[in-house]
Order: C-alpha cells, then sequence, then structure tokens
C-alpha cells in the first residue's frame, strides 16, 4: 500500500492574499499598487485594484493630478480621483449582479473609513489584511460595531 502524501498545498488565507498579491500587479496607480479579493465559500466572487475609474486615462499615463504630480504622501488627497481597491472590488460585484452578503474580502492594505463603510453596507462579514495603510481606530471601531470581523494576515512558517 502506498504512504499518504504530505498536502503542500497553501492554507485559504495564504492561497487567497497570493492571488491579492498579483492583482495588485494590475494597479494603475503610479504612487501604491492595492488589491483586493472577495471570496464566498473559498470561490473568489469578485477581484479589484486601485486606480483611475472606467473609462479615464490610467495614472501611468496622467489621468489623475494627484498621482502624476509631486505631492507629498498623505497630501492634498482631495485632488486624487482613483479608486480604492476595495472599492473596485464591492462596485465590480456590482456591475457583474454578485450578491457579497456575508463573503470576506483579502486586502492587501488595511481598508480606510470610506472602504469600511463600503464593506459593511455591501454585507461583507470578514476583512483579512496583509499590511496596514489608514487602519485608524474610527475605522476599526466602525467595523466592529457593524460586526465585521478583521484579522491581520500572518503568513505560516515555510519548513526549509
Amino acid at each position: 500500500m502506498a504512504e499518504a502524501c504530505k498536502d503542500t498545498r497553501p492554507d485559504w488565507d495564504t492561497y487567497f492574499m497570493s492571488i491579492a498579491q498579483v492583482v495588485a500587479t494590475r494597479a494603475n496607480c503610479s504612487r501604491r499598487k492595492v488589491a483586493a479579493v472577495i471570496v464566498s465559500e473559498n470561490r473568489i466572487i469578485s477581484t479589484g485594484y486601485n486606480g483611475t475609474p472606467r473609462g479615464i486615462k490610467n495614472c501611468f499615463e496622467g489621468g489623475c493630478p494627484r498621482c502624476s504630480g509631486n505631492v507629498a504622501s498623505g497630501a492634498s488627497l482631495e485632488e486624487c480621483i482613483c479608486v480604492h481597491a476595495e472599492q473596485n472590488a464591492i462596485c465590480q460585484a456590482a456591475y457583474y449582479g454578485i450578491r457579497l452578503a456575508g463573503s470576506t474580502i483579502y486586502v492587501t492594505l488595511t481598508p480606510c473609513l470610506t472602504c469600511a463603510k463600503m464593506i459593511i453596507n455591501a454585507g461583507i462579514r470578514e476583512v483579512v489584511y496583509a499590511g496596514n495603510y489608514a487602519f485608524d481606530e474610527q475605522t476599526r471601531k466602525l467595523l466592529a460595531d457593524a460586526g465585521v470581523v478583521c484579522r491581520k494576515y500572518v503568513a505560516p512558517e515555510t519548513a526549509e
């Protein structure tokens, strides 16, 4: 009888966060590459990355005045026309009529306050994030008060 093989597949969090990191490579924002992957029952139902709205010139083509300028990080945010990755993933689902209630969103950076409000209203129940962005106490509390679970993704240790 043959010996059973060890399961070397990544766990679900690693699998979806790895996919989010690949999705981020499509981001057209020239300042930061961010992505979101929305999952239901271990199945990807929507993805999004940050960049200019549909039909608008990409950042790297000069579409966003802030991104194409020399503005310091965190300054002149009101000039930015880019859409966040979470917003794009939620909008893509809406565009194609995909229900998000009860889903999980994997994001390469923590959501901002505006994205947190969209996550709540879309019915997303869990946020798994890799890095920190503008995850302030107000955003954290809002998600918690709405019953949205937030947890930091921790990559498993690889045995060499």
